[in-house]
């Protein structure tokens, strides 16, 4: 993933259009017809064995007559050619290409010829089998498509080329604007996580729209979303919401969750908002272009007919919104100016026969009250209603607001199309959203709303890590031994033995292989027992009779063993019985859930909890993430599901140990983390009480080859980083990769820092380091940007903080050291750079560079004797760049 000499496709200044033609109905007559038609200012030269003649554009027969190379080629020549062409170009010295062909595949092995051939010349590619490529502010229309695109701020990333076309169709009768438009096509070398790079990076893109179809190269894709969605809104589409859930699976949870739901809390977790329609793709991406970030989620609404005002109180329930309780004293504003029958509550409701005065004295009070986050401003078509009027009076207030500094978001909503579209015009001006139904306006409100617990799940949500004590060496040797044995499904002996060493409580079980040997296995536990079938064959026991519950004693249990072989050899005869599982039967005196992983092919381990037992798949009622997760959001895991209603208690029942539970969900997050080799796992049921939990059952699935890798899509802190340091001179110190809940701690760190030195680490005068400069070195994906923090071994307090942020290429990083004033002169600084150099070799970061105020003497001292080369910084002679190639240094060891 890069997104290395991609910028020819924002900026380029001269473009060759292969396969460019002059013949009607071509895809290159099309494609040079759009680009002229652009009026991109920049040379257009055309390669094309038959002439092309055409002003504006200079014909060339062979790529190797070019006067220079362009910037940008635009290939749109049949599937074999397509080779030959890019490694002529990139010969030439072109460096990005789009390419609209067809037909290369690796079945007749044209794909890997083009890649192959881009990557001798480092050429980058967008493509093969796309629509090409729009960039309305550079006027280039580089498409084949019918609508050119407005120019705007919206940037839109596209799968799908035949949606590009109906999506400009669609936007030019909403005037619509974008930054960019492009087709991603096949993605051969270029993908989603590149193009969303590039257009983070562009500040004519205010907003980033995706079509998905799938993604590739997901923990990528996450990394760039996750960094675009803190600076601008990223919306997406993803196709395939009704893709049935995976019928194969072995385990419930791989049965329950779909390829949608596993978008969907990935989105989530990389700050994506997820829309179901265009309609909502552009409704989302104006509000949250035009609005400000609202702090809450409560509406206020103000209307001239109240049936109205209750089916917007209705949509509102819908988005999880809320309808704000005015102050008093707004009420009493509103109320000296208002007739008798107004609604003295929120909706406000000022009669069907307002004008435009009321609308104004109203909305003035409701744009200074502090209850609420947004207002609605609704306008029922009356005999009495000036649409126009009321439209204007409505701007003049939030203008005066805005002068006042209250930027409250605003939204109208003229009921009824003609009635919309009369004022649409006044409100576009204004910056003003307008619908023409209440669901669409309250829909809007509710992406705001989306938009800003998407945001607070980024930066603010609560973080608690709890550390998962494991026996990892005895987890993997069971994993390994199974392997040894070519068993891909593991026994529920093994997968016990597995949970145990995690420290998930089991119910106690012993293995017997026969039925005859049920009876000794009997002697070590309790009575009544539990006798269940060992078969790998057979993934769900009791569904073929494999499971005989409250056996009195040791006979009844082997009877029950016997009777259980012979049934199963009779309708199952081709199971291997292996033997059975015997356990102390323990009574369900709680609430059975179900906790488990699967892989999903995009986004790897995923975790769900939810309701469980024989009836889980019907009940349906769980909930998803991505792995891993800590403490915090195992708990937010568990609150998303219906069930945990009756885990809180109800009547007489006590509540259930939730944080047990959460303990549980902790374990199994370590257990995807630890163990590449689990494909999936099943605890169901676990019984959850007062008394705590157990896991009666479980089941599991590993790979058949150990793993040659991590199948995380989001990073773990890299706890193999952790390590106690000795400077040179003497003094130790523990230094960690930082966890989301240092965050109280790094603030009390750069609290007892010196003035001088947040100069010196901020580049300015900052008298205190605010909560979104903590933010980003305290929330980081451990992919892009990690921070070390050093403890000092005596109070444990933090004495340096050392952050490592790399470029989306992952080639280049910049580092930022700051060492509390009183641990200095005693190496910590030198001691912590030289160890986060080390991870940045390991990580294959080739350049790491620090980034100094020109008189910070002992930084720059200090990295010149590490290897750094210092230069100045051509353009502030205040500031020094210091700069390692990486490539010489040893490797961490």
């Amino acid at each position: 993933m890069t997104i290395r000499n991609l910028s020819p496709l924002l900026h380029a200044r001269s473009i060759v259009l292969v396969g460019g033609s002059d013949r009607e109905g071509t895809v290159g007559a099309l494609v040079l017809d759009n680009l002229l038609a652009g009026g991109f200012d920049g040379e257009v030269y055309v390669v094309n064995p038959h002439p092309v003649a055409r002003s504006g554009a200079i014909w060339f027969d062979a790529i190797a007559d070019l006067p220079q190379a362009a910037e940008l080629a635009i290939i749109m020549t049949p599937a074999p050619t397509v080779g030959t062409i890019i490694d002529q170009l990139g010969a030439l010295g072109t460096r990005c290409a789009v390419i609209l062909s067809a037909g290369l595949t690796d079945a007749d092995g044209l794909r890997r010829e083009t890649i192959e051939a881009a990557r001798r010349h480092d050429l980058r590619i967008v493509g093969p089998n796309c629509l090409g490529l729009m960039v309305p502010h550079a006027r280039i229309d580089a498409t084949f498509a019918r609508t050119p695109a407005r120019p705007g701020h919206l940037g839109l990333i596209s799968q799908s080329g035949a949606l590009i076309t109906a999506v400009l169709d669609w936007a030019q009768t909403r005037s619509v604007g974008f930054s960019a438009v492009i087709s991603a096509g096949d993605m051969a070398d270029a993908d989603l996580g590149d193009l969303v790079d590039l257009l983070a990076a562009d500040p004519h893109t205010h907003a980033i729209l995706l079509y998905i179809e799938g993604v590739t190269q997901a923990a990528e894709f996450l990394a760039a979303a996750r960094a675009a969605a803190l600076t601008k809104p990223v919306i997406a589409i993803k196709a395939g919401k009704s893709e049935l859930a995976a019928k194969a699976a072995l385990s419930h949870t791989g049965a329950m969750i779909g390829s949608y739901d596993v978008y969907q809390a990935a989105f989530a977790r990389a700050g994506i908002l997820l829309v179901d329609s265009l309609t909502e793709l552009f409704d989302a991406a104006e509000i949250l272009c035009t609005c400000e970030p609202i702090p809450d989620n409560r509406l206020a609404i103000l209307t001239n007919g109240g049936g109205a005002g209750i089916l917007a109180v209705d949509a509102l329930a819908r988005t999880g919104g809320q309808l704000s309780s005015l102050a008093p004293e707004t009420l009493a504003l509103i109320g000296n100016d208002m007739p008798a029958g107004w609604s003295h509550n929120n909706p406000v409701d000022i009669l069907g026969d307002a004008d435009a005065g009321r609308y104004g004295v109203a909305l003035r009070s409701l744009l200074r009250d502090e209850a609420s986050d947004a207002v609605l401003v609704m306008n029922c078509p009356t005999a009495r209603s000036q649409a126009g009027e009321t439209a204007h009076a409505i701007c003049e207030e939030v203008a005066a607001a805005v002068q006042e500094r209250i930027c409250k978001p605003v939204l109208a909503c003229w009921l009824g199309d003609a009635n919309a579209q009369a004022v649409r015009s006044i409100f576009t001006a204004a910056g003003i959203p307008v619908f023409s139904t209440p669901d669409d306006a309250v829909r809007a409100f509710g992406y705001l709303a989306q938009a800003r617990r998407l945001r607070w799940n980024l930066t603010d949500a609560p973080a608690q890590t709890r550390a998962v004590k494991a026996d990892r060496i005895a987890a993997r040797a069971i994993i390994a031994s199974a392997q040894a044995e070519g068993c891909t499904l593991l026994s529920e002996i093994k997968v016990k033995k597995l949970l145990e060493a995690y420290g998930i409580p089991v119910a106690a079980t012993r293995f017997a292989a026969s039925a005859q040997a049920v009876e000794e296995a009997c002697c070590w536990l309790s009575a009544p027992f539990a006798v269940k079938i060992v078969s790998r064959d057979l993934a769900h026991k009791s569904d073929v009779g494999g499971v005989a519950l409250n056996l009195p004693d040791a006979r009844a249990a082997v009877a029950a063993a016997q009777e259980m072989e012979r049934r199963i050899r009779r309708d199952h005869p081709q199971a291997h019985i292996q033997g059975f599982a015997v356990e102390d039967m323990v009574e369900v005196d709680g609430t059975e859930m179900i906790v488990g992983i699967t892989t999903d092919p995009a986004f790897g381990p995923i975790l769900m909890a939810g309701a469980g037992g024989t009836a889980t798949q019907i009940l349906n009622d769980r909930a998803i993430d991505l792995v891993p997760v800590d403490h915090a959001q195992a708990r937010a895991l568990i609150a998303q599901t219906r069930i945990s209603g009756m885990l809180a208690g109800y009547r007489n029942v006590p509540a259930a140990d939730v944080e047990g539970l959460a303990d549980v969900v902790d374990a199994v997050s370590a257990m995807a983390v630890d163990l590449p080799d689990l494909l999936e796992l099943d605890i169901n049921p676990l019984v959850v009480s007062a008394a705590g939990v157990i896991a009666l059952d479980a089941r599991a699935r590993i790979t058949p080859e150990p793993a040659t890798a991590s199948r995380l899509t989001i990073r773990a802190a890299p706890e193999g980083w952790a390590s106690d340091l000795v400077t040179e001179h003497g003094f130790r110190f523990h230094v960690r990769p930082v966890r989301p809940d240092d965050e109280p701690a790094v603030a009390s760190f750069f609290d007892q820092v010196s003035a001088e030195d947040l100069r010196f680490r901020f580049m300015s005068g900052v008298p205190k380091v605010h909560h979104d400069q903590i933010t980003m070195m305290t929330r980081v994906d451990y992919l892009r940007t990690i921070s070390f923090l050093a403890f000092d071994e005596e109070d444990g307090g933090i004495i340096a903080l050392a952050m490592l942020a790399t470029d989306p290429d992952r080639s280049r990083a910049e580092i930022a050291l700051t060492t509390r004033a009183d641990m200095k002169g005693k190496g910590i600084s030198w001691t912590l750079l030289e160890h986060v150099l080390r991870y940045a070799k390991a990580e294959g970061i080739e350049t790491v560079e620090s980034i100094e105020c020109a008189d910070h003497d002992a930084a720059l001292r200090m990295e010149r004797e590490l290897g750094f080369v210092t230069i100045a910084d051509p353009d502030d002679p205040t500031v020094r760049i210091a700069r390692k190639n990486m490539a010489g240094m040893r490797p961490a060891s």
